[in-house]
């Protein structure tokens, strides 16, 4: 079941991400944290990792914070 698949994750010990930044304008995950972020909201900036600095953190928070999260619902 759930628990059990992420109780054996190297994450298990950590909470799942609640807001997931994609830096450097791509859309594709990966395969980054699939499980973990199934409920995540994702942000992507065309800022690349380098240059990704506190006023690009503060316009995601702001962004995220005006989401509505339904968690899988309708």
């Amino acid at each position: 079941d759930e628990v059990t698949i992420s109780q054996h994750l190297y994450t298990a010990e950590t909470p799942d991400p609640d807001l997931l930044i994609r830096t450097s304008g791509e859309f594709r995950l990966s395969n980054y944290l699939l499980w973990q972020i199934s409920y995540s909201e994702i942000w992507i900036t065309n800022r690349a990792w380098p240059e990704f600095g506190r006023n690009d953190m503060l316009e995601a928070i702001e962004n995220y914070s005006q989401r509505h999260r339904r968690f899988g619902g309708l």
